[in-house]
């Protein structure tokens, strides 16, 4: 019961309390005047202490009434800040505490991941909240320093949890405060996700080092919208970061942490500017507008995109023996060259003659066995291989590996089950190859892809026919096909290409022992039927591209509703064309290639580098059966931080409790309609996307 409730039961009460006492101008004080006549003085005392003590009940049951969830509105306010001690940007402090004072209880939450000092120590304040009060208590003071306490969104007030937006306080332990302020935004430069509670800072250090060598100078993080401000800045110079700094040493020591960087150079400045304020009354009409001046601190649309640079120490992560005939090694990132084995026992034997199967980047490897060592329960392996060793340098390194491979016991079979014969099927199971294959509904614009079990010793091509159905016929295909290796790192997989027509039935056949597996096993008699969609099944999707420099290579990634890859293809011509489409929802994103490798490239601060820029396509697009779909896309319309569609964002900022119950129930219809002059990135300035300013 809020305050107010509980005065108005108060008075209430009292207002009884005299009425029962026989206020002469009230009624029913004057018919208990006249009753009085006829009463003893005794029971006319206990009459009028029975009433009243009835008429406190009945008021008290009122006021528990007046609590009721129909009896007010939610409490939406944010805390306000009241006063400080020492005041706000106050001089000459020397003060170890501060206490921070608002118009209610308040809470601090998640203080230590939220609540950013400036400048950064390793001995980090103490935040703590009781009652009104929120009170940050520092180990020691720099002299001639200008402090900065960023709370971002953590204090709250204790019922609703309702935050105080972007609240900082400042002070000065000299005679000067520096005041001068840059802001900005931190995205994902793969994916365009705002960045949360990400460090930000700044180096008044121009030099590449600095960053790597030293904590950053001043700095503030991320709020779940990815938008920084950095307070307490000194006229100068300035090189911009942002660090997902998880050791929380203020510096990139750690390549595995996320970054960016700022190509340029930024000097804070500000300038005076003549702002409207609109007043509304309780309708939601404007009541008031005023015209006033403040000051708008510069640059206020710094864009920094993160990356990871993908650089890893190197090590042996797992290595296993899946079953008798192969070996597996993990490493634990990408690996320019694949280790040498050895072979120690059995004594004599070698493994030079394995069959290696690997993924692309080599940290995943399978080792196929030779027969002669499919025998053994136990092998130890030398293994010869790259490792980052303590100086951060890959240095070779010979690590001796024991593989088991615990054969499984027998189970002890049942007397019904010893009565049971094995079956035709599986007795030919155990002496064949199988082959899998990857579908029975082939699309038209994709090779027929399987797999046989192991690596193949031998292979006749010739043996294997394709055939489509005419007629309820099986009959050769009209024109050649092609059967060979999916790629190079797998032995195993195979395609065949061909030019598939539309709702047509093929067949891939082969007879006995068209292939021989390393173990000597032959494949059987193969028969896989499949079958191709009709032409209206699908449609296509073009995109009419502006804006774009001509000079650097680019290309569209399809998206899903999971923001996964789903085609790629090059931008020739300001156009792309993705055809063979499945009906249903897509998006898209566009990749500046600047080395024209057809990939996405990560950046290096070593080589400052950035990464490759994305951009989003700002709408969902929807393809019905058989249609033909064109849309225009000029790449920089929408402000960057606006492109990427809400429906398939993830990092989505935080509803405050005016927004709580609100649903938007027409995602689709808004998600097409964007306002780029709200954002305070310019996506039309050239200069800027060439830096990574926007």
């Amino acid at each position: 019961m809020n305050s107010f409730k509980k005065n108005a039961c108060r008075t209430e009460a009292a207002g009884s309390r005299i009425n029962t006492r026989g206020v002469e101008n009230h009624e029913s004080g004057e018919n208990m005047i006249k009753f009085k006549r006829y009463l003893s003085p005794d029971t006319y005392g206990i009459i009028c202490r029975t009433l009243s003590l009835a008429a406190i009940v009945v008021l008290a049951a009122a006021c528990a009434n007046i609590g009721n969830p129909s009896g007010g509105a939610r409490d939406e306010d944010p805390p306000l800040f009241v006063t400080a001690n020492p005041p706000q940007g106050a001089l000459n402090v020397d003060k170890t505490k501060v206490t921070l004072t608002f118009n209610e209880l308040v809470n601090v939450k998640d203080a230590f991941t939220k609540v950013v000092v400036s400048p950064p120590s390793r001995q980090v304040p103490r935040v703590a909240s009781v009652g009104k009060r929120v009170t940050v208590t520092f180990d020691s003071l720099m002299p001639n320093t200008t402090y900065t306490i960023d709370f971002a969104d953590a204090i709250e007030d204790n019922n609703e949890a309702n935050k105080l937006q972007g609240f900082a306080y400042t002070f000065s332990t000299g005679e000067t405060l520096d005041s001068l302020r840059i802001s900005g935004m931190v995205l994902d430069s793969r994916n365009l996700e705002p960045r949360q509670g990400i460090l930000v800072g700044v180096h008044s250090n121009l030099n590449d080092s600095a960053f790597i060598k030293t904590p950053l100078l001043r700095v503030a993080k991320t709020d779940d919208k990815g938008q920084f401000t950095i307070r307490g800045l000194k006229e100068g110079t300035y090189r911009v970061f942002a660090l997902d700094d998880k050791d929380n040493d203020y510096k990139y020591e750690n390549p595995e942490e996320d970054m960016a960087f700022y190509e340029v150079t930024v000097t804070p400045g500000s300038e005076t500017v003549e702002t409207t304020d609109t007043i509304f009354n309780a309708l939601g009409e404007v009541d008031t507008v005023t015209n006033r001046m403040r000051t708008r601190f510069l640059p206020n649309d710094i864009l920094l995109r993160t990356f990871n640079s993908q650089i890893r120490p190197q090590y042996l992560a797992k290595y296993e023996r899946i079953d008798t005939t192969k070996v597996f090694f993990k490493f634990n990132t990408r690996a320019d060259n694949l280790p040498e084995l050895k072979v120690v026992n059995p004594a004599g034997e070698s493994i030079e003659d394995a069959v290696i199967e690997r993924s692309a980047r080599n940290d995943s490897i399978i080792y196929w066995l030779p027969e002669r060592l499919v025998h053994a329960d136990s092998l130890r392996i030398a293994a010869t291989y790259l490792r980052t060793d303590s100086t951060g340098n890959l240095s070779e390194t010979t690590d001796s590996l024991r593989f088991y491979y615990n054969r499984p016991k027998p189970k002890k079979a049942k007397k019904s089950d010893k009565q049971k014969k094995i079956s035709v099927e599986d007795s030919i199971r155990n002496i064949t190859l199988d082959v899998s294959f990857k579908t029975t509904q082939q699309e038209v614009y994709l090779p027929l892809e399987f797999e046989f079990a192991t690596p193949l010793a031998k292979l006749d091509t010739s043996a294997f026919r394709l055939e489509e159905m005419v007629d309820t016929l099986w009959k050769p295909v009209k024109s050649p096909f092609t059967f060979m290796q999916r790629d190079s790192v797998s032995p195993r997989h195979f395609k065949v290409e061909y030019p598939w027509a539309y709702e047509t039935k093929y067949r891939l056949a082969a007879d006995t022992m068209a292939a021989i597996g390393i173990y000597g096993k032959p494949t059987r008699p193969i028969s896989q039927e499949f079958s191709t969609k009709k032409e209206e099944d699908y449609c296509s999707l073009t995109f009419h591209l502006s804006g774009l420099d001509p000079a650097i290579p680019s290309f569209v990634e399809l998206l899903s509703g999971s923001d996964a890859i789903v085609r790629t293809e090059p931008v020739a011509n300001n156009s792309v064309t993705f055809k063979y489409l499945s009906p249903g929802k897509y998006y898209a994103r566009l990749i500046e290639d600047f080395n024209g490798n057809g990939e996405y490239d990560t950046g290096n601060y070593d080589l400052q580098l950035q990464p490759d820029l994305s951009y989003y396509y700002p709408k969902v697009i929807n393809i019905k059966k058989n249609w033909d779909k064109e849309e225009q896309w000029d790449v920089f319309a929408v402000a960057i931080d606006q492109m990427k569609p809400n429906a398939i964002k993830k990092n989505k900022p935080a509803q405050d409790n005016r927004n709580r119950e609100q649903t938007n129930e027409n995602e689709e219809e808004e998600e097409e309609m964007f306002d780029p002059t709200a954002n305070p990135f310019d996506p039309n300035s050239k200069n800027r996307r060439k830096t990574g300013a926007y």
